[in-house]
């Protein structure tokens, strides 16, 4: 049958086309405090009108008109090359513009503190006398995006995840009125560790998933588990508001002193490596492809590694100054770097950034911090290995010092320049960015130093490349277009249930059993356990915040007793639960030993019983300092006491109490520690980098099978500790116990025994 089509069917038809073809290619829809604007195969916008900013229409496609001049620029083009659009607002910036670029913020809370460290004030008054909302802005916050021209903001704890949603909101409006509308890009240190007395339901959500640490990953010997974790905090992060993660930690963990033991991923290079790559893919892909409105972007950090500081010493402190390299290895350090980070399967191709660590790496160029280090920031970090991404020093390099023990400056090797030069040594090794600094003063200050050295227009070029490279990260992850947030969308996302089984089923997988004689676990449901306390001694943090002693519960009792009949006496009991940490052995320095006449610097214990370091060295291999009238930074011989030397005697006494009767041991390690002073009265031992109490007994009970691995050494004694090179990985003796198992790296035992599967073929 043919069918015939009348000219007043086919106008009508021919006209809506037209008009359709003519049309704007974008719709906007009005949000909770901002507008979104849909692009038809292109980009989605976000902004808002109170900032100024309105739209301009081109080629039927809408754009924002950032700079509110009323024509489109190449920056403000979503449909141009990153870096093209880089390149064009670098060069329209002023001086003032780059310099609060190269800025990022000292430690945010959400909201400002009322007194004390990192105190805030909202229209003059302390949060608490204010009426301001925890997302408002602070006054300091308007200070220095204003004043200073910064749009780098590292926050630290939030309020709520809809706060810290809100804030956003509010900072990224309150930029987008001003200059160019470059939005701000939030940043934080790592957020997703275990509360472990928090009880864990797959029905529910939280404030945020709970992993184990990244070293606790480690010991699941499983990338594809790293990467996980890296797609799930990505979309937290963005979720609220963070575009940069200040991670992952990728120093090899040589040094098994060392106080940040616990942020890196273990001690192998091959497997750091492997993990590093895998925690930075998760985290800059866009569901496993390029860039996009998911991808956070990641500053590895330290380099060239922080793991060989000196007797363990750590570079937050004048003490730990100095990182060594007795065995001529600093290769070893850079490969989670070179290797990992910078060779990424995903197209973003290498991590973001990168931040060198504190430390001055004794005999690799200058002997000044590695922020100032031009042979290894310019020469082999740009020049060798041909990274062009940001380079941001760690927090505070530049400010003064007035002792080698207070938590303050770090400007090692610097120290007898001005805080302004400093910043321009820092410049001039490569440096884009300083850490920690709401002040552009320096910066300009650090430009005419350069003008006068080299001419105003090498340091304009020099200051542009700078900005490019800053500002390409912002375009890459989508803030020009769309910096808000939907806080509805927030609440939903951040801590979302499967987010939080997945952060659980990872913790699962975290906890290595290093003993378990005659087969003590698993334990039947419901057998009678008894659980001691624990004794806190009092001590003194980083920050001089002191804490009382106290006598506590080593788990969550009420968890507990969902899996086993409590009891209260050891002689009603079917077992023991003993939960300690590692031995606490200090930091390498004291004050007291400096007041007797001696030169401050004691022995790191990893140890629960006291030791006296007669095997040390009797010359540092580093040292040196303008608030020291000495090099040789000894400690041999002298003794130190470890603080909680009370929980190897929980688990000796609690041995006694039980006689026959099995005790479980779980270790909550934080670095590399002597077995022998504990291990013989364990009947089993599991050890974890951060778990929640649910997971361990899941474990204990048999629920699941342990399968994580040691990815570092336990020491059969300080001896060995001693002897060790603080830079070579692996070459410590290990504890051997009483059932004849070492407890070396890749050791782990699962129900059948000695685990010995494709992840220790690979990595042993």
């Amino acid at each position: 049958m043919k069918y015939k089509i009348s000219n007043t069917t086919i106008i009508p038809v021919i006209f809506s086309l037209i008009l359709a073809g003519c049309g704007e290619k974008f719709t906007s829809i009005e949000k909770d405090g901002f507008v979104e604007v849909v692009n038809q195969d292109g980009s989605t916008l976000g902004y808002t009108p109170e900032s100024g900013v309105k739209l301009l229409t081109v080629d039927r496609f809408a754009f924002k008109d950032l700079n509110k001049n009323g024509t489109l620029d190449a920056y403000e083009d979503w449909r141009l090359p990153v870096v093209e659009r880089a390149k064009d607002l670098a060069s329209k910036m002023s001086l003032e513009d780059i310099a609060g670029l190269m800025l990022y913020s000292s430690h945010q809370s959400l909201p400002g503190a009322s007194r004390g460290w990192g105190a805030s004030s909202y229209d003059g008054k302390s949060f608490a006398e204010s009426k301001a909302k925890a997302s408002d802005l602070s006054d300091e916050q308007k200070k220095f995006l204003t004043d200073d021209h910064l749009r780098h903001v590292l926050i630290t704890s939030v309020e709520s995840p809809a706060v810290a949603a809100q804030w956003n909101n509010n900072a990224q409006t309150f930029a987008e009125g001003l200059d160019f509308g470059i939005p701000v890009n939030t940043s934080s240190d790592p957020r997703h560790g275990s509360d472990s007395y928090a009880e864990f339901n797959a029905g529910a959500g939280g404030d945020i998933s709970m992993w184990p640490g990244t070293l606790g990953i480690a010991a699941s010997f499983d990338p594809a588990l790293m990467k996980q974790f890296g797609e799930i905090a990505s979309k937290e992060y963005r979720a609220l508001g963070i575009s940069t993660a200040l991670s992952p930690q990728i120093d090899l963990a040589t040094e098994p002193r060392w106080s940040r033991f616990d942020g890196t991923m273990g001690e192998d290079p091959d497997l750091a490596a492997d993990l590093a790559k895998a925690y930075v893919d998760g985290f800059q892909s866009t569901d496993g492809g390029d860039w996009g409105m998911q991808s956070v972007n990641a500053m590895v950090k330290h380099w060239p590694g922080g793991g060989p500081e000196e007797g363990g010493r750590d570079g937050h402190f004048g003490y730990g100054a100095y990182a060594v390299y007795p065995g001529k290895n600093i290769e070893d350090h850079m490969k989670p770097f070179t290797e990992g980070a910078f060779k990424l399967d995903g197209p973003t191709k290498m991590a973001s950034a990168v931040m060198p660590y504190y430390t001055i790496s004794t005999g690799e160029g200058e002997n000044v911090a590695n922020g100032y280090n031009k042979y290894l920031i310019t020469e082999v970090l740009r020049g060798e290995y041909g990274y062009e991404g940001v380079l941001c020093t760690d927090w505070g390099i530049t400010r003064d010092m007035t002792s080698v023990s207070k938590f303050e400056g770090k400007p090692y090797g610097v120290e007898g320049l001005s805080v302004a030069e400093r910043h321009y040594k820092a410049i001039d090794a490569g440096m884009d960015q300083f850490g920690g600094n709401n002040d552009m003063a320096p910066v300009l200050e650090a430009y005419k130093i350069g003008v006068a050295e080299l001419g105003e227009d090498a340091m304009r070029t020099r200051f542009e490349k700078s900005a490019v490279r800053l500002l390409t990260n912002i375009f890459r992850v989508g803030l020009f277009e769309n910096p808000y947030l939907d806080v509805a969308k927030t609440k939903e996302i951040v801590g979302k249930s499967e987010f939080m089984k997945a952060g659980f089923d990872a913790q699962l997988k975290s906890i290595v059993m290093l003993k378990n004689s005659n087969q003590s676990l698993p334990m039947k449901i419901k057998q009678k356990v008894y659980v001691p306390q624990r004794y806190i001694a009092p001590s003194t943090n980083w920050w001089g915040i002191t804490t009382e002693p106290k006598t506590i519960d080593a788990f969550n009792m009420e968890v507990v007793a969902k899996y086993f009949d409590v009891v209260e006496t050891p002689e009603e009991a079917d077992f023991a639960l003993v939960g300690i940490t590692s031995p606490d052995g200090g930091v390498g320095y004291d004050e007291a030993d400096l007041e007797k006449g001696g030169n401050g610097y004691v022995p790191i214990n990893l140890q629960y019983g006291p030791y006296t370091a007669d095997t040390a060295r009797e010359v540092s291999l580093a040292g040196g300092s303008p608030l020291e009238d000495f090099t040789n930074r000894s400690y041999k011989g002298k003794s130190v006491k470890t603080i909680n030397n009370s929980d190897m005697e929980l688990v000796n006494d609690t041995k006694n109490k039980m006689g026959e009767k099995p005790v479980i041991v779980s270790v909550k390690v934080s670095k590399p520690m002597v077995f022998s002073e504990i291990e013989g009265s364990a009947a089993a031992i599991l050890v974890h980098m951060g778990v929640q109490d649910q997971a361990l007994m899941e474990i204990i009970t048999g629920a699941v099978e342990p399968s994580a691995l040691l990815p570092f050494q336990m020491p059969i004694d300080m001896l060995t500790v001693e002897e060790q090179f603080e830079d070579i990985p692996r070459d410590m003796k290990p504890y051997i116990d009483t059932d004849g198992n070492t407890y070396d790296f890749a050791f782990g035992l699962n129900w059948n025994g000695k685990i010995e599967d494709e992840r220790v073929k690979t990595y042993k």
